[in-house]
């Protein structure tokens, strides 16, 4: 028996499966739903941060590009370049680069030789440059100089961009990172980035997960008239916002869901098994009635049926009703077969015995008639011995009989069965059934059993004088294996084994040798192999009969070995089944069992 064989498993395990599959589909799409949701705002919004973080890069370069112009058309900045002199220019330049606020201020003169250059003390980062030229005139200029300012993309400039786009930012130039807001020790993981623009999903930095995005910054011209842009290549700008971090909260939505979600498929699972235990309870109320009958035989078992009850079940109410309906039926058909039975057993015994006392009854009657004739003695005691034979011929008719009609009890003690089994032997040959002698092969190693030693002794001279009268049909009596007698010792049971070389079974008759009142002999009964059953069964072993028509029949008796296993069984209690085969196959020995060795039985 399995899980899935019974209706009510199967209904819940199907409805529940349903449900988790359901919940668990809703749940996976819903979480994976806001995962990509999140992932795609986050790409957004690096995005975002990338674009402005490139276009706070050009406002700076616009306003110093427009404030280079204003510095280069001041008249003291035109004065000091126009004497070609770098101490008067110098001091003018380092005003200016303060009032910018620049991190570097560099003045040349007309033929690019440097007056004046202000730079920040150890400067790093990537230098933005703006140049504007430094003239008069305006119909014909003369251009005296150049004046280019700039500022550096260092840490300072990165971590003003951090706080515009909530982002990590790193700026590289030719495969190099020269600033960022993250620490040095990360910029090895970082480097791959510069030669992928674009946003790449996952980057691993230390414990972290980042998402990142690169920009590579492109060339300025400045608007104000004046040409300039940064001699350097172009640089790149790196912002990564933690994947880790952004996405916390996801946790907490997966965490909720998934509490929400085993809810619900608790939920279901109760109310799957409240529906399948609703459905399946009018079956459910029948198997256990039907149960109940199978174990006890009542018939007369009857299902209740509930009547106001607020949950009454009118599937069940109904099924019952039927079930009931079904049972009287099933009473009334078993009350009328059995009688049925009783009368066909009664009518096919009174025909066995009437034919079997007609026949001792005619040959008396003859035996009367010829006796009053008779003038001699001898006649006289001829006739008196037939009539005697056919008295012990009725009288052994109605002991089988009798012995077939009533309840068997056993006599239990210790039995040796290879000593039994010599025994039987030599009755079967006492008994005059042919001359076929029996040869004995006894294992030594089997032991004593707990068992009816005169009724099993009587079950195995019924089926050796079988096997004699079976040698004597084939016409092999002095045959040395003619019949053979084998005792071993198999497992928990001590095995019988008588086998003879005689006419053997048919096929047809073969699965009928147990019913009573069956017989292929003239003066059979038919009742011998059908007492030889019950005995056997009733000592708790078992037996069975192989054979094939013109090689011999093989019997084989199994008895328990050891005392707890033998158990008798109750002939009185098998069901009226087994009583129905060719008027039913009777197994009730009783204890008027004749135990003498000499009575044959028919096959």
């Amino acid at each position: 028996m399995t899980i899935l064989s019974s209706l009510a498993n199967r209904l819940f395990v199907a409805m529940a499966l349903l449900a988790v599959l359901s919940i668990a589909a809703v749940t996976y799409y819903a979480t994976a739903a806001v995962t990509a949701q999140a992932e795609a705002e986050l790409r957004r919004n690096l995005d975002e941060a990338g674009t402005l973080v490139e276009e706070y890069r050009t406002l700076l370069l616009d306003h110093f590009s427009r404030e280079a112009r204003l510095v280069a058309d001041l008249p003291v900045l035109k004065a000091a370049v126009s004497e070609n002199h770098p101490p008067t220019v110098q001091p003018i330049a380092a005003d200016y680069r303060k009032l910018l606020g620049a991190d570097v201020f560099l003045v040349t003169n007309a033929k690019g030789e440097e007056l004046a250059r202000i730079a920040e003390p150890e400067q790093s980062g990537i230098l933005q440059i703006v140049s504007v030229p430094i003239f008069i005139g305006q119909d014909a200029p003369q251009v005296l100089g150049t004046l280019s300012v700039g500022f550096a993309l260092d840490s300072r400039v990165a971590a003003r961009f951090k706080a515009l786009t909530n982002s990590e930012v790193v700026f590289g130039v030719q495969g190099a990172i020269r600033a960022g807001t993250l620490p040095a020790s990360s910029w090895p993981s970082v480097l791959p980035l510069l030669s992928h623009e674009g946003v790449r999903r996952s980057v691993r930095i230390g414990d972290g997960d980042y998402i990142a995005v690169s920009r590579a910054l492109p060339p300025y011209e400045a608007s104000t008239g004046g040409v300039v842009a940064a001699a350097a290549p172009a640089p790149t700008a790196i912002i990564l916002r933690s994947r880790t971090k952004s996405l916390q909260f996801l946790s907490g939505v997966h965490k909720t869901v998934l509490v929400m979600a085993l809810a619900a498929i608790l939920a279901a699972t109760l109310a799957s098994y409240a529906i399948s235990r609703t459905v399946t309870r009018p079956l459910g109320t029948v198997t256990h009635a039907m149960r109940d009958m199978a174990s006890t035989g009542d018939l007369t078992r009857r299902i209740r049926l509930a009547s106001g009850s607020r949950w009454e079940d009118e599937d069940a109410r109904l099924l019952a009703s039927s079930f009931n309906s079904m049972t009287e039926s099933i009473a009334r058909f078993q009350r009328e077969a059995a009688q049925r039975e009783r009368l066909s057993s009664l009518g096919r015994l009174s025909t066995v015995v009437a034919h079997e006392v007609r026949n001792p009854l005619m040959i008396i009657k003859t035996t009367l008639r010829s006796l009053r004739g008779s003038t001699t003695a001898d006649q006289v005691r001829a006739a008196v011995d037939d009539i005697n034979e056919e008295v012990d011929r009725l009288n052994r008719i109605v002991s089988e009989v009798l012995d077939f009609a009533r309840p068997i009890k056993f006599d239990r003690g210790p039995v040796d069965v290879n000593a039994l089994c010599a025994d039987a032997a030599a009755a079967a040959v006492a008994g005059g059934a042919g001359g076929a002698d029996v040869r004995l092969d006894l294992s030594p190693e089997v032991p004593a059993i707990i068992s009816d030693t005169e009724r099993l002794r009587l079950a195995l001279v019924n089926i050796l004088t079988n096997a004699r009268h079976a040698v004597e049909a084939a016409g092999i009596n002095g045959h040395p294996d003619a019949i053979r007698i084998t005792t071993t010792r198999a497992g928990t049971v001590v095995r019988i084994r008588i086998s003879d070389r005689g006419a053997g079974i048919t096929t047809d008759d073969l699965p009928r040798i147990f019913d009573p009142f069956f017989t292929t002999r003239r003066t059979g009964t038919g009742l011998g192999l059908a007492i030889t059953r019950n005995i056997i069964e009733g000592l708790g072993g078992a037996i069975a009969i192989a054979s094939r028509e013109g090689r011999g029949t093989d019997v084989t008796i199994d008895l328990p070995a050891d005392q707890s296993s033998n158990r008798s069984v109750d002939p009185m209690h098998r069901s009226t089944d087994s009583i129905n085969r060719s008027t039913a196959r009777m197994k009730t020995p009783t204890d008027s069992i004749n135990r003498s060795s000499d009575r044959p039985i028919g096959r």
